[in-house]
């Protein structure tokens, strides 16, 4: 049997780390006389009633965790917080139901960025500041999540940067957790240098500590219901343009770049990868809109790179509303929502990483068409690429693309439309915020759809965020056995 002492006991870290993060709307809109303090209040009592119960119960019964454990706790740790961060939504005055209150908190925590609240001109600024934290917790937990969890579970690949991550690690600090507060150093680092360069550029502080916070957690979340298109302003643009690129980067980077070794920039393939996709994908972008919507160069510019950027590393943040754009410009769009970010940042979709991996495999098989006797193997950063490797690939591709038109499907059987169905499963697997068309667009919100949709796109947010594996190994038999 499975003891669940320590993987109650993390859940319960988690809660209360929540619990205490509910205190800092609590003390906002207590300032500002806004009455939802109240609910944030009771919400965080609740939340760390829970959360110090179940720490305590598992006290003494902590240490090191075995493999099913670390799935355990894994898809515990993601899925019982977005309950629980649910709370401030349905018991403040909004009237929101349960899903509707869920699907919120789960965009916030997946930094996904689908809403289903209207109005938030009108919001209370600590709600506001609510969505905002979810989303940039929750992008302190996929990233550690993508750097300790992922390469030990063997999920999908990642096992090739745990032996990336350890060998640099060994070489740089006798303690791992130098390679953790480093990330989440640079974290908290960039999103500061992000407001205030927000703020520099027009934006009122508030505005800006928000939009900092959804632009590096590359979350979506805005104060405005039309988004960053509300400042209408180039600077802020490229500002949170340039935070979404990084955002999309791996952040073992930044721990490389904390050792001095600068040369791993010139060097890493995948960083070389998602910067050229995305060049290529804007430069597409950009010339449909001078072809088609007649816009001149520099708007074309402005407005495809950003809305490129925004889309292939799921932020979901819009300038120019993309949700009647056809042809080359959405299938750009549509492919990008998959490819999503580098593997260890806070994008989802698939990973740049993944589309190496098969390209390198492909390649190399082509070449052994033309030399059948010759030794090749593909690789990847100077690596060769181990077969498991490939065949753990292959196999996440395949789950990805299975789980996709199941939930496609699903939603079709719901009574969604096509082009509904086909973006809003896109969009919640792929965490990437606002769908196409007119019910779930840029322009709009997913209130319309039924609950038992929301539901269901709330769970493929985060099937999606824990890619997939660490969460369907929990319904196999086998798991639960001894």
């Amino acid at each position: 049997m499975i003891d669940f002492r320590p993987v109650l006991s993390i859940v319960g870290l988690v809660l209360c780390l929540l619990a205490a993060a509910m205190a800092v709307p609590t003390l906002v809109d207590l300032a500002a006389g806004e009455p939802e303090w109240q609910a944030f209040l009771t919400a965080g009592g609740i939340t760390l009633v829970v959360g110090l119960g179940l720490v305590l119960g598992a006290r003494g019964h902590t240490g090191a965790l075995s493999v099913r454990q670390i799935y355990l706790a894994t898809g515990l740790a993601w899925l019982v917080p977005c309950l629980f961060a649910a709370l401030p939504f349905a018991l403040a005055p909004l009237g929101l139901s349960t899903a509707d209150a869920v699907f919120e908190a789960t965009s916030g925590i997946t930094t996904t960025g689908s809403t289903v609240i209207a109005g938030l001109d009108r919001l209370p600024s600590g709600l506001l500041l609510w969505r905002a934290l979810l989303q940039w917790l929750g992008g302190i937990g996929v990233i550690v999540m993508a750097i300790t969890v992922l390469p030990l579970l063997n999920v999908g690949g990642m096992q090739m940067f745990r032996i990336e991550v350890v060998a640099a690690h060994e070489r740089a600090s006798p303690r791992a957790a130098r390679v953790g507060s480093t990330i989440v150093t640079v974290y908290i680092g960039l999103t500061l240098v992000l407001g205030l360069a927000l703020w520099g550029a027009g934006m009122g502080g508030f505005d800006a500590m928000v939009h900092a916070m959804s632009t590096i957690a590359t979350g979506g979340f805005s104060t405005r219901d039309t988004s960053l298109g509300a400042f209408d302003s180039a600077m802020v643009e490229l500002i949170v343009g340039i935070g979404m690129v990084v955002g999309g980067m791996q952040f073992a980077l930044f721990f490389h770049l904390a050792q001095g070794n600068w040369r791993r920039l010139a060097y890493d393939q995948q960083l070389r990868w998602y910067l050229g996709l995305m060049a290529l994908g804007g430069a597409a972008v950009t010339l449909w809109l001078m072809g088609e919507r007649g816009l001149d160069p520099l708007s074309a510019v402005r407005f495809g790179f950003f809305t490129v950027a925004s889309v292939m590393t799921g932020t979901g943040l819009v300038t120019m509303d993309f949700s009647d754009w056809s042809g080359l410009s959405a299938a750009v769009l549509f492919f990008l929502t998959f490819v999503g970010g580098c593997a260890g940042s806070t994008a989802a979709g698939i990973k740049v990483f993944r589309f190496q991996f098969l390209f390198a495999d492909a390649l190399m098989q082509v070449r052994q068409l033309l030399r059948p006797h010759a030794v090749m193997f593909p690789t990847f950063n100077r690596k060769a690429i181990p077969k498991d490797v490939l065949g753990s690939v292959m196999g996440f591709i395949f789950v990805y693309a299975l789980a996709f038109a199941v939930l496609a499907m699903a939603l079709a059987l719901m009574g969604l439309d096509f082009v509904t169905a086909l973006s809003g499963a896109a969009s919640a697997i792929a965490n990437v915020g606002p769908g196409l068309g007119e019910v779930i667009g840029p322009g709009s919100t997913y209130a319309a759809l039924p609950d038992a949709a929301k539901w269901l796109l709330a769970a493929a947010m985060v099937f999606g965020r824990l890619e997939m594996f660490a969460l369907l190994v929990l319904f196999v038999p086998a798991f639960w056995k001894q």
